[in-house]
């Protein structure tokens, strides 16, 4: 028999808040998601009792065994494979994939069959499986493990792709995308992980929504879309143009690059008139140039000049710090991306005379 109530002090109510780490906000969203749904299970590379390499699964092998947190081989392949299957038939596995690049070795997988099982069965078979991954560079990985690729995720219809870029939207949102019928590919930005931020404290239920936009600053002058790691890196852009020269900029963060959100991002650029894209891939076919092309027929009538990109150098990513950050955007070409939108009102005249 459990103990009478009187025996009890009444529970304290959750904190509405806490400064959270965005590594320990998606822990504490798998491990809510555990503890919530017996059908959810954790599998990848070392996620057991080594607790992942960035130590995002530190604690939930003990807490839950290896029949819920599975380590694998290294066959990225026989993991997507695995959980594609386990998920057809009823389970909610979430895999960790160390490194967004090593998706390529189970790409057939993910794209040929993850990604069609529903449409192919007519609507009778769903996969709800999320695939987690780091994203991203500037910690001197090297090439083959610091590609940003979003663009070979959101092209993929039948695929979700999440990129959050704080705490709070990282826990929200991989709640959500543990709940989701469709497969999710989760981005995690590595330079993100130890970067903490207001959240909703233990106890308190938070999940956000997949496909909504967030308008992380608000201003009149220039909106820059910044996705993931970018944001961080487009804010601080913001606040010194803002400080030293007076520069409005709305920052929005799409948060799920598919769906997009395209309706809170027209909004913001028909207020601002301009608009900047920053995506951490190559210029040449980046998610970016998605985002440029739909504000550009979404928003003609409002834009003063033509769409601007920021992103990465044609070339792999260096291991080399010093020529990382040549390769890497970076907070002053976003700035002078931003100078550039704000003073540019050419080639419209013959649209609507300005």
């Amino acid at each position: 028999m459990p103990p009478s109530a009187s025996t009890h002090a009444p529970a304290e109510a959750p904190a509405a808040t806490a400064r959270l780490k965005y590594v320990a906000a998606v822990r504490r969203a798998l491990r809510e998601e555990l503890r919530r749904d017996p059908r959810v299970f954790l599998m990848g590379q070392d996620v057991g009792a080594y607790g992942g390499i960035f130590t995002v699964t530190k604690g939930l092998f003990a807490e839950f065994g290896p029949e819920r947190v599975r380590d694998t081989p290294i066959a990225e392949n026989a993991m997507i494979g695995a959980a594609v299957g386990a998920a057809m038939v009823g389970a909610r596995p979430v895999v960790e994939i160390q490194f967004s690049d090593f998706i390529a070795c189970g790409y057939d997988q993910l794209v040929n069959q993850a990604a069609k099982m529903r449409y192919m069965s007519g609507g009778q078979v769903s996969v709800p499986l999320v695939l987690r991954a780091t994203t991203g560079g500037y910690l001197g990985f090297a090439s083959q493990h610091m590609q940003t690729l979003f663009v070979l995720f959101a092209s993929v219809p039948g695929l979700k792709v999440v990129a959050p870029s704080d705490a709070a939207d990282a826990l929200g949102l991989m709640k959500a995308a543990i709940r989701d019928d469709d497969p999710v590919v989760f981005l995690e930005h590595k330079t993100l992980y130890g970067k903490a931020g207001e959240a909703p404290g233990e106890g308190v239920e938070h999940v956000v929504p997949l496909g909504r936009a967030r308008v992380r600053r608000a201003g009149e002058t220039v909106t820059v879309v910044a996705i993931s790691g970018m944001v961080p890196l487009a804010l601080a852009a913001a606040e010194e143009l803002a400080e030293q020269e007076g520069i409005d900029v709305e920052v929005v963060d799409p948060r799920t690059l598919r769906p997009l959100d395209l309706g809170t991002i027209v909004a913001s650029v028909r207020k601002t008139g301009r608009c900047v894209v920053v995506d951490e891939a190559p210029v040449f076919c980046g998610y970016g140039a998605e985002v440029a092309a739909a504000v550009q027929e979404a928003a003609w009538e409002s834009l003063r000049g033509p769409v601007l990109r920021v992103g990465s150098a044609e070339a792999p990513v260096p291991a080399a710090p010093g020529i990382e950050r040549v390769v890497l955007p970076s907070q002053e070409r976003i700035a002078d991306a931003i100078r550039r939108a704000a003073t540019t009102a050419a080639g419209k005249e013959h649209h609507d005379g300005r």
